[in-house]
């Protein structure tokens, strides 16, 4: 008993204790926030701006980082419950979210779709007539996106089951339209249950997230070509979901539980801070970020990388609220 207490004493040391307080009154000089509202932000194509969801269920808005004024992309739509913004390689837009707000598990899952929005002022949204699951995959460098489905908007799949799919979009009269639909993963029980996130190597490669029992999660990379799927996170005992990526495709952001280890708490999509993992499938490259998670209810998420590397967008969130839920937007400057 004396030494299962004298070694109890040696690991508490090891466990850090989390601060009060608030992160954002210790922001480091590489960070500045943008704004004081909203979550899920987008640079565009050229890194001019950014798109982000005032809320979830929501409207869409964008700030110009130059003169930082913002601009609402969908007020003029009575009732708008979007959930994701996302720019497309030509500046246009791309809409994720129900048509109608109805409750928060029906319309996020089985009422969840694509739509269109020109980047002309005054456009409408334009749906796709496509459902899908969460969020997408979006090319920067042609019309090209990939995202998942699962039995929640196609009850005709067996439950457990989740695909990706890739498919190209074309203009037609104006109009946008999804063509060439493919299926190029599939997993046939919850034991993984795929989100895609980016394309990388000139699109002929994908990061999703693999969603695994009791909260967990795995950064997962898939060849487009030969179908190779690679666990780039290589652990299964932790929430890891893959999120922005670098230009070069060696390295990804990642929300992650990984600090939950020193100051404890529980793995999953609640404790979480933003992690840099290198591509190479060992899992050893994984440089801590943000330190949000430091303090007391606090975590930071839903980072992405501008298309030059200079810059990383991402939400302030707190760890008591769903996946995605944000209070404003946070520009880092990151390092060369």
């Amino acid at each position: 008993m004396k030494l299962f207490l004298v070694a109890l004493l040696f690991l508490i040391p090891l466990l850090a204790e989390r601060k009060q307080g608030s992160p954002l009154e210790h922001l480091p000089k590489s960070m500045q926030m943008l704004t004081h509202f909203g979550e899920r932000a987008d640079f565009s194509p050229d890194n001019s701006r950014i798109a982000f969801m005032a809320k979830s269920f929501g409207d869409a808005f964008v700030i110009d980082l130059k003169t930082k004024i913002i601009r609402c992309l969908t007020c003029s739509v009575p009732g708008a419950a979007f959930l994701r913004i996302m720019h497309l390689s030509d500046g246009n837009y791309i809409l994720i979210g129900p048509e109608r707000f109805s409750d928060i598990r029906t319309s996020r899952r089985r009422d969840n779709e694509l739509w269109f929005l020109s980047k002309e002022p005054g456009s409408k949204p334009v749906k796709l007539g496509q459902k899908m699951s969460e969020g997408a995959a979006i090319s920067k460098k042609q019309l090209r996106m990939s995202w998942s489905e699962t039995p929640a908007q196609f009850p005709e799949l067996p439950a457990g089951y989740s695909r990706i799919v890739v498919a190209d979009l074309q203009y037609n009269a104006g109009k946008l339209t999804v063509l060439h639909k493919k299926t190029v993963f599939e997993s046939k029980s919850a034991d993984c249950v795929a989100e895609s996130q980016d394309f990388y190597d000139n699109d002929e490669k994908l990061t999703f997230t693999c969603y695994r029992p009791k909260g967990l999660g795995g950064v997962m990379g898939l060849d487009l070509k030969t179908g190779k799927v690679t666990d780039f996170s290589q652990a299964d005992s932790i929430y890891n979901e893959v999120e922005g990526i670098f230009p070069d495709g060696k390295y990804t952001l990642v929300e992650s539980s990984k600090q939950v280890e020193t100051l404890g708490g529980q793995h999953g999509s609640h404790e979480i801070d933003i992690w840099k993992l290198r591509m190479d499938g060992t899992g050893k490259d994984f440089v801590r970020v943000t330190h949000f998670n430091d303090y007391e209810g606090w975590k930071a998420s839903n980072p992405v990388v501008s298309t030059d590397g200079r810059y990383m967008a991402f939400q302030v969130a707190r760890t008591a609220d769903e996946a995605g839920v944000g209070y404003g937007i946070v520009l880092m400057t990151l390092p060369k």
